[in-house]
């Protein structure tokens, strides 16, 4: 049988300690300060020489599996999907497998999909939150099990999370409709006690108010995720027939396309009828003649971001709370200033 290559054979190879070699295939060069020709060279033998990390033998010795649980509210939501890939990026520079679950924005499914990879063993977890499972995040807490929310937190409950200024960004895209001089602007929400939700309706609120705009929350509809469809219908239709809304904001990129669905099959012309902007990119927005202004979350450094702070408490045990707060960009495509002129 042919005798497996092993860091000391590529140590061995470039005339450097085993230790360096370690440092690299570990994915922590950078934090090691390795220089990156070194790096280069490091790798470019270990591959060479078809070097197999012995996971199994690592484990052992360190009592890790090298997994991460990752569960997401929805796999089917592009949002979900693109950060999923990112950590999975991520994770497999670190020398970490990653096992995805979906919650399907249901608490008592997220504890099952929970409960199965803690029975994987893995050695920590990275959680979009569904509403209604604080008792399940308080609970690894308290037992010092390695985790970061991202993209929802619970104010209630200090602990790692990786988020954006969900107010900000949705007091921006409200402005933006305001600014083109509509008085009359809709939005619908997930009726959700989700604090990035509460968030979201907050920014838009209070970018009413500073505009003198004393409408509140006249033209503000909540739908149920389990009735996404009927609930959203229901709402255009209400705000084109009895509000006479002259634009809409959708909270979320899933409630947009729907929003655009039945405002398409209406026979409504945007942005001549009703302008739009949502909360959230989405490939489906390139189906539409008119170019969706949308919130693009910083998709790619949530991802780094989450796994950073989860791998160094894994690596190094650390308790101190890392709350990281990134910017959300308005994306404004010039046909869209066009129309506000």
């Amino acid at each position: 049988m042919k005798k497996k290559n092993s860091l000391k054979d590529i140590a061995k190879a470039l005339g450097v300690s085993v230790t360096l070699v370690s440092y690299v295939m570990s994915g922590k060069e950078k934090e090691r300060r390795v220089g990156a020709e070194m790096v280069k060279k490091i790798r470019e033998t270990a591959k060479k020489l078809n070097y197999q990390p012995n996971y199994h033998a690592r484990s052992l010795r360190n009592n890790r599996s090298q997994t991460i649980g990752l569960i997401v509210a929805d796999i089917s939501n592009p949002f979900f999907a693109n950060m999923a890939r990112t950590i999975e990026d991520e994770a497999n520079r670190l020398n970490y497998t990653v096992i995805i679950g979906s919650s399907d924005e249901n608490h008592q499914k997220m504890k099952k999909v929970l409960n199965f990879l803690a029975s994987r063993q893995v050695d920590g977890f990275i959680i979009a939150a569904t509403e209604g499972s604080e008792q399940q995040i308080q609970y690894l807490k308290e037992h010092y099990i390695p985790f970061v929310l991202v993209d929802r937190y619970f104010e209630d409950i200090s602990t790692n999370y990786v988020i954006v200024d969900n107010f900000q960004a949705s007091y921006d895209a409200t402005m933006y409709l305001l600014e083109k001089d509509y008085k009359r602007i809709g939005m619908i929400s997930y009726k959700s006690k989700l604090d990035h939700f509460k968030n979201r309706v907050l920014g838009y609120t209070e970018a009413l108010k500073n505009f003198k705009i004393e409408s509140g929350d006249k033209y503000l509809k909540k739908i149920r995720y389990s009735n996404i469809k009927d609930d959203i219908k229901k709402s255009v239709v209400e705000f084109i027939d009895k509000d006479k809304v002259q634009a809409i904001f959708f909270a979320t990129n899933t409630i947009a396309i729907e929003g655009l669905k039945c405002l398409f099959d209406l026979g409504i012309k945007m942005p001549e009828d009703i302008d739009v902007v949502a909360f959230d990119e989405s490939e489906a927005y390139n189906f539409f003649q008119y170019p969706i202004p949308h919130v693009k979350q910083p998709i790619k450094e949530m991802g780094i971001e989450a796994i950073r702070i989860l791998v160094n408490q894994i690596d190094h045990k650390m308790r101190k709370i890392n709350q990281i707060y990134l910017n959300a960009n308005l994306e404004v495509h010039a046909t869209n200033k066009i129309h506000q002129q």
